[in-house]
């Protein structure tokens, strides 16, 4: 499977952010976009995502299986925001999106061991703290199984621990075949197959 973009061009507000940016990742790979704010990193994750439609040019998924049968389809997305919410339990959050995205991967509790959250599955999330909330957005992806994970500054809110546990997690998806776009201002730990750089 190959995620491919081509002469891709993005808006935000009806003003043009970026334009002719071109790339190719394949299973295995990992893409880091970097730039300075406002060079276009997270509407250009946006729109691989299937959450902003582009500006120009093309982006498509090449060599998928049925499940796939869009780019949307074949992709988790970790924005800024969570996407969890405050009044359920860590266990009925991750529940809930394991149900609601399908293609069940790790049991709840075996993803809340990977991001070392193992005792706390029974308390609101809104008791958790900022980076105990990213660990569970983290754990979010490892519920139900996405070949293509988008995250956009997956790393704010963490301890170097919890950077270090979601390296190890990033690395072990790409070694299983699938691919990680990432857009942060700061080192994930891991050795990146392509650098985009935006508003060079």
């Amino acid at each position: 499977m190959r995620l491919v973009a081509n002469d891709l061009s993005g808006e935000r507000g009806g003003e043009p952010v970026f334009s002719g940016i071109s790339f190719g990742v394949a299973d295995g790979e990992g893409l880091l976009v970097t730039g300075p704010n406002g060079s276009g990193k997270s509407t250009l994750l946006r729109i691989v995502a299937g959450l902003l439609p582009s500006a120009g040019g093309r982006i498509e998924i090449e060599d998928a299986d049925a499940r796939w049968p869009d780019i949307a389809s074949a992709c988790h997305y970790l924005g800024h925001q969570n996407a969890l919410k405050p009044a359920l339990s860590v266990r009925e959050n991750l529940g809930f999106w394991r149900d609601y995205m399908g293609e069940p991967h790790l049991a709840v509790t075996e993803a809340l061991e990977m991001v070392g959250l193992d005792e706390i599955g029974h308390l609101p999330l809104g008791y958790l703290s900022t980076g105990q909330k990213r660990r569970i957005a983290i754990a979010r992806l490892l519920v139900s199984y996405r070949p293509v994970w988008l995250l956009d500054e997956p790393t704010a809110g963490l301890d170097r621990a919890s950077e270090k546990q979601f390296a190890d997690l990033m690395r072990a998806h790409l070694e299983d075949g699938g691919m990680i776009l990432a857009a942060t201002h700061l080192p994930l730990g891991l050795e990146w197959t392509h650098e985009l750089r935006m508003g060079a």
